[in-house]
């Protein structure tokens, strides 16, 4: 098979700094926006961008995941030649089993790519919040003749030194890459996202396998060695809306602001669906004790108690005299009565037994992890 552009999609990450949310899930598998996992959004992309055969690269935990993605039929993946398939570590001639890096990652998966014969490789992180049109990115590629283009968003100058940071001269062209610079020289840091010329890049990764073995990484060790050698490496500048959900309280605080319906992630945009693999649910059931305000309930759901500016996801169940406020509860919940949640996420198929609470405060977001129990005459905290 000949195809243009390959989609490889990274999501072996543990997302440890997710705490309990990721110790039986991979990050990108981390329920988002009450009816999606995070990665839907990179599959989603690729799909609406008319990339049709795309890699999704697993390691961590990787069972929930391989079920959701499946064969890629929700985003019309599901082609009778390529499509989306699943990647998995796998012991090799020269002994190696695990991926130690993004770079290493698609070193190990050479043989999966070959079979596209493809011009270009599209690389993603399978753990970020946003659309984006990728195809916009490869024509810029092209008119830039570019070996390697880097998607790079525009940060605040405070928030440049935690990420690697892009130094490009007038006509785009990176000269420059600083690994969390203490002192910044812009603010365009990358986002994960890279299309490469996949015959130059297999030269690299196959020559320093080779000799080496030490390319592991494509921002700690590709982007430089392109940048010692003089390739032709551009900066594609991305200025919508973009999320890293790697920490507690960018998970909340990018549920939150999706509750927005002027959220500039413009969930109801026919035109760019975000698809999704979803279970067949009864509608949601709001009693006549039940009052919601300001908040997403999806199918599935049964609420005697008041939800206010929450997400709830499928099946899930608020007794009578509880209050949800300022909280993402994922699915399968049970919230006993008289129960009180506030500014907390809650993990799919947790129990919150009557009298119950689960609050943040101040900057701290309370986290009920999967399956766990509080609340009620036995089962306190």
């Amino acid at each position: 098979m000949k195809t243009e552009i390959l989609g490889m999609v990274l999501a072996g990450g543990q997302g440890s700094r997710l705490g309990k949310l990721t110790k039986q899930i991979a990050k990108p598998a981390v329920p988002f926006g009450g009816k999606y996992r995070i990665i839907d959004f990179a599959l989603s992309n690729c799909a609406n961008s008319g990339i049709t055969n795309v890699g999704v690269v697993t390691q961590y935990q990787p069972l929930i995941l391989n079920e959701h993605v499946g064969d890629g039929a929700p985003w019309g993946l599901n082609r009778h030649n390529g499509g989306a398939t699943i990647l998995q570590p796998y012991s090799s001639v020269d002994g190696e089993k695990w991926f130690k890096g993004t770079a290493h990652a698609i070193y190990q998966n050479i043989d999966y790519i070959d079979q596209y014969n493809p011009d270009y490789v599209l690389v993603l992180s399978g753990d970020h919040i946003y659309k984006m049109d990728y195809e916009k990115m490869l024509n810029f590629h092209k008119e830039k003749a570019a070996s390697l283009t880097v998607g790079v968003l525009p940060v605040s100058w405070d928030e440049a030194p935690r990420f690697g940071i892009m130094n490009t001269d007038l006509t785009n062209r990176i000269i420059e890459f600083d690994e969390k610079p203490a002192k910044p020289k812009s603010n365009l840091a990358s986002m994960g996202i890279y299309i490469f010329n996949w015959p130059r890049l297999k030269q690299y990764l196959q020559d320093n396998q080779s000799k080496t073995r030490n390319m592991l990484d494509f921002g700690g060790d590709v982007i430089p060695a392109y940048l010692d050698n003089s390739e032709q490496v551009f900066a594609y500048a991305f200025e919508d809306y973009w999320k890293d959900v790697g920490t507690i309280e960018s998970l909340w605080e990018a549920n939150m602001e999706f509750i927005n319906p002027d959220h500039d992630l413009n969930i109801r945009d026919t035109n760019w669906r975000i698809y999704s693999r979803t279970p067949d649910c009864p509608p949601q059931f709001i009693s006549k004790t039940g009052k919601v305000t300001n908040s997403m309930i999806t199918d599935g759901c049964y609420v005697s108690g008041e939800v206010e500016h929450s997400i709830l996801s499928h099946n899930v169940r608020v007794g009578k005299g509880s209050v949800v406020k300022d909280s993402f509860v994922m699915a399968d919940v049970v919230i006993g009565e008289n129960v009180h949640i506030e500014k907390a996420i809650i993990g799919e198929g947790a129990r919150i037994y009557d009298g119950g609470q689960v609050i943040g405060k101040d900057k701290d977001i309370a986290v009920l992890g999967y399956n766990e129990e509080i609340g009620g005459l036995t089962h306190e905290e």
